[in-house]
Protein backbone atom coordinates (compact mmCIF):
# COMPACT_ATOMS: atom_id res chain seq x y z
CA UNK A 1 0.00 0.00 0.00
CA UNK A 2 1.35 3.24 -0.88
CA UNK A 3 2.05 6.12 1.56
CA UNK A 4 0.88 9.67 1.45
CA UNK A 5 3.89 10.89 -0.03
CA UNK A 6 3.95 8.36 -2.56
CA UNK A 7 0.21 9.01 -3.69
CA UNK A 8 0.91 12.76 -3.96
CA UNK A 9 4.20 12.42 -5.95
CA UNK A 10 3.66 12.72 -9.73
CA UNK A 11 6.06 11.62 -11.85
CA UNK A 12 6.19 12.82 -15.67
CA UNK A 13 8.85 12.16 -18.06
CA UNK A 14 9.42 14.45 -21.00
CA UNK A 15 11.30 13.18 -24.10
CA UNK A 16 12.44 15.51 -27.13
CA UNK A 17 15.28 17.35 -28.78
CA UNK A 18 17.83 18.28 -31.39
CA UNK A 19 16.67 21.60 -32.26
CA UNK A 20 15.08 23.71 -29.99
CA UNK A 21 11.82 23.81 -31.48
CA UNK A 22 11.34 20.68 -30.21
CA UNK A 23 13.04 21.57 -26.66
CA UNK A 24 11.48 25.08 -25.76
CA UNK A 25 7.50 24.12 -26.49
CA UNK A 26 7.64 21.27 -24.12
CA UNK A 27 9.02 23.10 -21.63
CA UNK A 28 6.14 25.32 -21.50
CA UNK A 29 4.43 22.28 -21.35
CA UNK A 30 6.68 21.26 -18.16
CA UNK A 31 6.28 24.46 -16.49
CA UNK A 32 2.17 24.62 -17.03
CA UNK A 33 2.26 21.28 -15.53
CA UNK A 34 4.49 22.32 -12.34
CA UNK A 35 2.11 24.97 -11.73
CA UNK A 36 -0.73 23.18 -11.84
CA UNK A 37 0.32 20.35 -9.85
CA UNK A 38 1.28 23.25 -7.34
CA UNK A 39 -2.27 24.32 -7.78
CA UNK A 40 -3.92 21.16 -6.96
CA UNK A 41 -1.61 20.56 -3.79
CA UNK A 42 0.38 17.84 -5.77
CA UNK A 43 3.88 17.26 -5.64
CA UNK A 44 5.77 16.88 -9.73
CA UNK A 45 9.41 15.09 -10.53
CA UNK A 46 9.74 15.95 -14.21
CA UNK A 47 12.41 13.73 -16.12
CA UNK A 48 13.75 14.95 -19.00
CA UNK A 49 15.26 12.78 -22.09
CA UNK A 50 17.23 14.23 -24.63
CA UNK A 51 20.02 13.82 -26.82
CA UNK A 52 23.46 13.11 -25.35
CA UNK A 53 25.70 15.87 -27.52
CA UNK A 54 24.27 18.75 -28.39
CA UNK A 55 21.96 21.35 -27.28
CA UNK A 56 19.63 19.71 -25.59
CA UNK A 57 21.28 18.84 -22.00
CA UNK A 58 22.36 22.92 -21.46
CA UNK A 59 18.71 24.31 -22.66
CA UNK A 60 16.91 21.87 -20.53
CA UNK A 61 19.11 22.06 -17.23
CA UNK A 62 19.09 26.18 -17.24
CA UNK A 63 15.73 26.90 -18.56
CA UNK A 64 13.82 28.07 -15.34
CA UNK A 65 10.03 28.93 -15.05
CA UNK A 66 8.59 32.25 -13.98
CA UNK A 67 8.60 31.62 -10.40
CA UNK A 68 12.39 30.88 -10.68
CA UNK A 69 11.86 26.66 -10.64
CA UNK A 70 14.27 24.69 -12.96
CA UNK A 71 11.52 23.09 -15.56
CA UNK A 72 13.08 19.89 -15.29
CA UNK A 73 14.33 18.60 -12.23
CA UNK A 74 16.47 15.74 -13.72
CA UNK A 75 18.10 15.57 -17.45
CA UNK A 76 19.25 12.18 -19.29
CA UNK A 77 21.03 12.11 -21.78
CA UNK A 78 20.85 9.47 -24.53
CA UNK A 79 22.59 8.27 -27.92
CA UNK A 80 20.67 9.96 -30.67
CA UNK A 81 20.46 8.82 -34.69
CA UNK A 82 18.50 10.09 -37.65
CA UNK A 83 16.09 7.92 -39.72
CA UNK A 84 17.33 9.09 -43.11
CA UNK A 85 14.82 8.41 -45.90
CA UNK A 86 17.80 8.45 -48.76
CA UNK A 87 21.02 6.27 -48.79
CA UNK A 88 23.81 7.68 -46.77
CA UNK A 89 26.47 5.67 -44.97
CA UNK A 90 25.72 7.38 -41.80
CA UNK A 91 22.62 5.33 -41.84
CA UNK A 92 24.44 2.29 -41.50
CA UNK A 93 26.28 3.68 -37.73
CA UNK A 94 22.76 5.16 -36.44
CA UNK A 95 21.26 1.99 -36.40
CA UNK A 96 23.57 1.51 -33.53
CA UNK A 97 22.92 4.59 -31.93
CA UNK A 98 19.24 4.25 -31.84
CA UNK A 99 19.63 0.61 -30.71
CA UNK A 100 21.79 1.88 -27.63
CA UNK A 101 19.48 5.00 -27.64
CA UNK A 102 16.53 2.33 -26.66
CA UNK A 103 18.56 0.01 -24.23
CA UNK A 104 19.17 3.42 -22.42
CA UNK A 105 15.52 4.68 -22.71
CA UNK A 106 14.21 1.26 -21.22
CA UNK A 107 16.93 1.16 -18.07
CA UNK A 108 15.78 4.41 -17.52
CA UNK A 109 11.90 4.40 -17.84
CA UNK A 110 12.07 1.40 -15.54
CA UNK A 111 14.04 2.87 -12.60
CA UNK A 112 12.27 6.29 -12.66
CA UNK A 113 8.61 4.64 -13.51
CA UNK A 114 7.10 7.95 -14.61
CA UNK A 115 3.52 7.57 -14.63
CA UNK A 116 3.43 9.41 -18.64
CA UNK A 117 5.89 9.75 -21.28
CA UNK A 118 5.33 13.26 -22.87
CA UNK A 119 7.21 13.44 -26.70
CA UNK A 120 7.66 16.77 -28.13
CA UNK A 121 9.42 14.86 -31.10
CA UNK A 122 12.79 14.86 -32.20
CA UNK A 123 14.35 11.56 -33.62
CA UNK A 124 15.75 11.28 -29.98
CA UNK A 125 12.60 10.33 -28.82
CA UNK A 126 11.99 7.41 -30.97
CA UNK A 127 13.82 5.07 -28.25
CA UNK A 128 12.02 6.83 -25.35
CA UNK A 129 8.55 5.99 -26.98
CA UNK A 130 9.49 2.65 -27.87
CA UNK A 131 10.46 1.88 -24.51
CA UNK A 132 7.68 3.01 -23.05
CA UNK A 133 5.35 1.33 -25.12
CA UNK A 134 6.83 -2.15 -24.00
CA UNK A 135 6.73 -1.16 -20.01
CA UNK A 136 3.21 -0.18 -20.40
CA UNK A 137 3.94 3.82 -19.89
CA UNK A 138 1.21 5.78 -21.61
CA UNK A 139 2.61 7.76 -23.90
CA UNK A 140 1.63 11.41 -25.77
CA UNK A 141 2.87 12.25 -28.66
CA UNK A 142 3.08 16.12 -29.84
CA UNK A 143 3.41 17.52 -33.54
CA UNK A 144 3.71 21.00 -34.03
CA UNK A 145 4.41 20.74 -38.20
CA UNK A 146 1.10 20.86 -40.39
CA UNK A 147 2.31 17.75 -41.59
CA UNK A 148 3.88 14.98 -39.52
CA UNK A 149 7.60 14.21 -39.57
CA UNK A 150 8.83 10.70 -39.30
CA UNK A 151 9.66 10.91 -35.92
CA UNK A 152 5.94 11.54 -35.20
CA UNK A 153 4.84 8.78 -37.22
CA UNK A 154 7.02 6.03 -35.28
CA UNK A 155 5.59 7.75 -32.07
CA UNK A 156 2.03 7.76 -33.06
CA UNK A 157 2.35 3.73 -33.17
CA UNK A 158 3.08 3.76 -29.38
CA UNK A 159 1.16 6.70 -28.44
CA UNK A 160 -1.71 6.57 -26.38
CA UNK A 161 -3.01 10.39 -27.33
CA UNK A 162 -1.62 12.13 -30.52
CA UNK A 163 -1.50 15.92 -29.95
CA UNK A 164 -1.92 18.34 -33.39
CA UNK A 165 -1.52 21.93 -33.78
CA UNK A 166 -4.26 22.01 -36.65
CA UNK A 167 -7.28 20.36 -37.59
CA UNK A 168 -6.35 19.11 -40.46
CA UNK A 169 -3.06 17.44 -39.56
CA UNK A 170 -5.44 14.40 -38.38
CA UNK A 171 -5.76 13.58 -41.97
CA UNK A 172 -2.28 12.63 -42.46
CA UNK A 173 -1.98 9.52 -40.16
CA UNK A 174 -4.06 6.40 -40.45
CA UNK A 175 -7.94 6.18 -40.02
CA UNK A 176 -6.59 3.56 -37.27
CA UNK A 177 -4.93 6.26 -35.54
CA UNK A 178 -7.10 9.70 -36.26
CA UNK A 179 -9.70 8.61 -32.71
CA UNK A 180 -6.24 9.76 -31.13
CA UNK A 181 -5.61 12.82 -32.50
CA UNK A 182 -6.81 15.94 -30.56
CA UNK A 183 -6.46 19.31 -31.61
CA UNK A 184 -4.69 21.84 -29.01
CA UNK A 185 -2.30 24.29 -31.06
CA UNK A 186 1.64 24.47 -30.57
CA UNK A 187 2.73 25.81 -26.81
CA UNK A 188 4.87 28.60 -26.67
CA UNK A 189 6.64 29.43 -23.87
CA UNK A 190 4.83 31.93 -20.78
CA UNK A 191 6.68 35.13 -22.25
CA UNK A 192 4.35 35.07 -25.39
CA UNK A 193 1.79 36.11 -23.13
CA UNK A 194 3.68 38.35 -20.98
CA UNK A 195 5.34 41.04 -23.39
CA UNK A 196 6.51 44.50 -22.88
CA UNK A 197 6.74 46.59 -25.63
CA UNK A 198 8.71 49.44 -23.70
CA UNK A 199 11.18 46.94 -23.36
CA UNK A 200 11.67 46.85 -26.95
CA UNK A 201 12.05 50.63 -27.22
CA UNK A 202 14.22 50.96 -25.21
CA UNK A 203 16.50 48.01 -26.66
CA UNK A 204 16.45 49.70 -29.89
CA UNK A 205 17.22 53.35 -28.06
CA UNK A 206 14.14 55.09 -29.52
CA UNK A 207 10.79 56.72 -27.54
CA UNK A 208 8.22 55.89 -30.44
CA UNK A 209 7.76 54.20 -33.70
CA UNK A 210 8.00 56.73 -36.60
CA UNK A 211 7.02 54.37 -39.25
CA UNK A 212 6.00 50.52 -39.32
CA UNK A 213 8.77 48.54 -37.82
CA UNK A 214 9.68 45.41 -39.85
CA UNK A 215 11.34 42.49 -38.05
CA UNK A 216 13.49 40.15 -39.90
CA UNK A 217 14.23 37.21 -38.70
CA UNK A 218 15.83 34.07 -39.60
CA UNK A 219 17.04 32.33 -36.61
CA UNK A 220 20.10 31.91 -34.64
CA UNK A 221 22.68 30.92 -37.31
CA UNK A 222 20.42 33.12 -39.93
CA UNK A 223 19.24 32.58 -43.39
CA UNK A 224 21.42 33.49 -46.36
CA UNK A 225 18.16 33.65 -48.45
CA UNK A 226 16.36 36.25 -46.31
CA UNK A 227 19.37 37.67 -45.64
CA UNK A 228 20.50 38.38 -49.31
CA UNK A 229 16.57 40.10 -50.18
CA UNK A 230 17.40 42.42 -47.41
CA UNK A 231 20.97 43.59 -49.12
CA UNK A 232 19.26 43.77 -52.29
CA UNK A 233 16.18 46.19 -50.93
CA UNK A 234 17.69 47.75 -48.25
CA UNK A 235 16.50 51.46 -49.71
CA UNK A 236 12.84 50.58 -50.43
CA UNK A 237 12.60 49.30 -47.17
CA UNK A 238 14.52 51.80 -45.02
CA UNK A 239 12.13 54.17 -47.28
CA UNK A 240 9.09 52.89 -45.89
CA UNK A 241 9.95 50.65 -42.62
CA UNK A 242 12.15 51.04 -40.00
CA UNK A 243 14.13 47.41 -40.44
CA UNK A 244 15.45 45.44 -37.38
CA UNK A 245 17.20 42.70 -38.83
CA UNK A 246 18.18 39.76 -37.04
CA UNK A 247 21.01 38.14 -39.35
CA UNK A 248 22.27 35.14 -37.75
CA UNK A 249 25.95 34.78 -36.01
CA UNK A 250 27.10 32.93 -39.65
CA UNK A 251 26.53 36.97 -41.47
CA UNK A 252 26.86 39.42 -38.27
CA UNK A 253 30.22 40.89 -38.98
CA UNK A 254 28.76 41.09 -42.79
CA UNK A 255 26.07 43.29 -41.90
CA UNK A 256 28.19 44.89 -38.94
CA UNK A 257 29.31 47.54 -41.26
CA UNK A 258 26.20 47.82 -43.52
CA UNK A 259 24.09 50.70 -45.05
CA UNK A 260 25.89 52.58 -41.94
CA UNK A 261 23.85 55.68 -43.07
CA UNK A 262 20.92 54.61 -42.29
CA UNK A 263 21.91 52.72 -39.29
CA UNK A 264 23.02 56.35 -38.25
CA UNK A 265 19.32 57.45 -39.31
CA UNK A 266 18.06 54.32 -36.79
CA UNK A 267 15.90 52.98 -40.04
CA UNK A 268 18.61 49.88 -39.64
CA UNK A 269 19.08 48.15 -36.88
CA UNK A 270 21.36 44.36 -37.70
CA UNK A 271 21.53 42.64 -34.56
CA UNK A 272 23.56 38.80 -34.76
CA UNK A 273 21.30 37.49 -32.31
CA UNK A 274 18.22 38.97 -30.30
CA UNK A 275 18.43 36.81 -26.55
CA UNK A 276 15.84 38.02 -24.17
CA UNK A 277 14.24 41.11 -25.74
CA UNK A 278 13.03 38.78 -28.61
CA UNK A 279 9.49 38.62 -27.86
CA UNK A 280 8.77 42.04 -26.69
CA UNK A 281 10.57 43.28 -30.10
CA UNK A 282 8.35 40.69 -31.68
CA UNK A 283 4.98 42.40 -30.01
CA UNK A 284 6.37 45.68 -30.79
CA UNK A 285 6.72 45.01 -34.75
CA UNK A 286 4.22 45.80 -37.22
CA UNK A 287 5.27 43.20 -39.90
CA UNK A 288 7.81 39.89 -39.59
CA UNK A 289 9.48 38.55 -42.15
CA UNK A 290 10.48 34.76 -41.71
CA UNK A 291 11.44 31.39 -42.49
CA UNK A 292 8.55 28.77 -41.78
CA UNK A 293 9.10 26.93 -38.82
CA UNK A 294 6.58 25.53 -36.69
CA UNK A 295 7.12 27.10 -33.88
CA UNK A 296 8.26 30.74 -35.05
CA UNK A 297 5.03 31.41 -36.74
CA UNK A 298 3.04 30.08 -34.05
CA UNK A 299 5.02 32.60 -31.87
CA UNK A 300 4.23 35.72 -34.81
CA UNK A 301 0.43 34.15 -34.76
CA UNK A 302 0.29 34.03 -30.90
CA UNK A 303 1.35 37.53 -30.78
CA UNK A 304 -1.06 38.50 -34.06
CA UNK A 305 1.44 39.32 -36.34
CA UNK A 306 0.75 40.19 -39.85
CA UNK A 307 3.39 37.76 -41.74
CA UNK A 308 5.54 37.41 -45.15
CA UNK A 309 7.25 33.79 -44.92
CA UNK A 310 9.97 32.43 -46.65
CA UNK A 311 9.89 28.88 -46.40
CA UNK A 312 13.24 26.58 -46.66
CA UNK A 313 12.96 24.75 -49.74
CA UNK A 314 15.32 21.85 -51.58
CA UNK A 315 16.81 18.77 -50.78
CA UNK A 316 17.82 19.18 -46.92
CA UNK A 317 14.26 19.85 -45.68
CA UNK A 318 11.73 17.16 -46.14
CA UNK A 319 8.91 20.16 -47.04
CA UNK A 320 7.52 20.99 -43.79
CA UNK A 321 8.04 24.53 -43.55
CA UNK A 322 6.34 24.61 -46.98
CA UNK A 323 3.57 22.94 -45.70
CA UNK A 324 3.33 25.28 -42.63
CA UNK A 325 3.53 28.08 -44.73
CA UNK A 326 0.58 26.66 -47.49
CA UNK A 327 -1.76 26.54 -44.23
CA UNK A 328 -1.18 29.78 -42.95
CA UNK A 329 -1.64 31.41 -46.38
CA UNK A 330 -4.83 29.40 -47.10
CA UNK A 331 -6.28 30.94 -43.69
CA UNK A 332 -5.15 34.45 -45.00
CA UNK A 333 -2.55 34.87 -41.69
CA UNK A 334 0.37 34.89 -43.83
CA UNK A 335 1.94 36.00 -47.39
CA UNK A 336 3.87 33.26 -48.71
CA UNK A 337 6.68 33.95 -51.50
CA UNK A 338 8.18 30.20 -52.22
CA UNK A 339 11.10 29.26 -54.28
CA UNK A 340 10.63 31.23 -57.75
CA UNK A 341 8.53 33.88 -55.79
CA UNK A 342 11.08 34.87 -53.29
CA UNK A 343 12.33 37.20 -55.39
CA UNK A 344 12.87 41.14 -54.60
CA UNK A 345 10.07 42.08 -57.34
CA UNK A 346 7.62 39.64 -54.93
CA UNK A 347 9.19 40.98 -51.51
CA UNK A 348 8.18 44.36 -52.31
CA UNK A 349 4.96 43.48 -53.46
CA UNK A 350 4.24 41.84 -50.33
CA UNK A 351 5.38 44.55 -48.31
CA UNK A 352 4.06 47.20 -49.87
CA UNK A 353 0.34 45.35 -49.55
CA UNK A 354 1.11 45.09 -45.32
CA UNK A 355 1.92 49.01 -45.90
CA UNK A 356 -1.67 49.56 -45.42
CA UNK A 357 -3.18 49.05 -41.93
CA UNK A 358 -6.58 47.38 -42.87
CA UNK A 359 -4.42 44.90 -44.97
CA UNK A 360 -2.46 43.88 -41.39
CA UNK A 361 -6.02 44.00 -39.33
CA UNK A 362 -7.39 41.44 -41.21
CA UNK A 363 -4.05 39.09 -41.21
CA UNK A 364 -3.88 39.93 -37.43
CA UNK A 365 -7.77 38.50 -37.32
CA UNK A 366 -7.08 36.21 -39.13
CA UNK A 367 -4.14 34.40 -36.95
CA UNK A 368 -6.44 35.03 -33.91
CA UNK A 369 -8.98 32.62 -35.27
CA UNK A 370 -6.65 30.17 -35.73
CA UNK A 371 -4.80 30.16 -32.61
CA UNK A 372 -8.66 30.14 -30.93
CA UNK A 373 -10.14 27.41 -33.56
CA UNK A 374 -6.87 25.22 -32.41
CA UNK A 375 -6.74 25.89 -28.64
CA UNK A 376 -10.59 26.53 -27.62
CA UNK A 377 -9.48 29.84 -26.30
CA UNK A 378 -7.72 28.41 -24.11
CA UNK A 379 -3.79 28.41 -23.89
CA UNK A 380 -1.71 24.84 -25.62
CA UNK A 381 0.56 24.38 -22.94
CA UNK A 382 -2.46 24.51 -20.28
CA UNK A 383 -4.61 22.11 -22.49
CA UNK A 384 -1.69 19.75 -22.73
CA UNK A 385 -0.79 20.07 -19.29
CA UNK A 386 -4.07 19.31 -17.57
CA UNK A 387 -4.51 16.29 -20.31
CA UNK A 388 -1.24 15.23 -18.76
CA UNK A 389 -2.29 15.97 -15.61
CA UNK A 390 -5.33 14.24 -15.78
CA UNK A 391 -4.06 10.94 -16.82
CA UNK A 392 -1.15 10.88 -14.51
CA UNK A 393 -4.01 11.19 -11.48
CA UNK A 394 -5.55 8.09 -12.92
CA UNK A 395 -3.08 6.31 -12.65
CA UNK A 396 -2.03 6.92 -9.02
Amino acid sequence: MKNKNQSNLIKVCFAGGGTGGHIYPGLAVADSLRALCNKNGKEVKIFWIGNSSGMDRNIVSKNVDSEGRRSADVFYGIPSGKLRRYFSIRNFFDIFKIAFGFISSFFILLKIKPALLFSKGGFVSVPPCLAAKLLRIPVFTHECDFTPGLATKLNSRSAEKILVTYEETKNYFPASLQKKCLVCGNPVRPVFYQTKVQNALDFLGIKEKTKPLLFVQGGSLGAHQINSLVQENINWLCQHFMVVHQTGSKEGEVFKNFALDKQEKGDYKPYPFIYSEMCDLMALSDVILSRAGANSIWECAVLLKPMVLIPLCGSGTRGDQEDNAENFQKKNAALVLSRENASSEKLIEALTKLLDEGERKKMSDACLKMCQESCQGKKSDEIISELIYNRAINLL
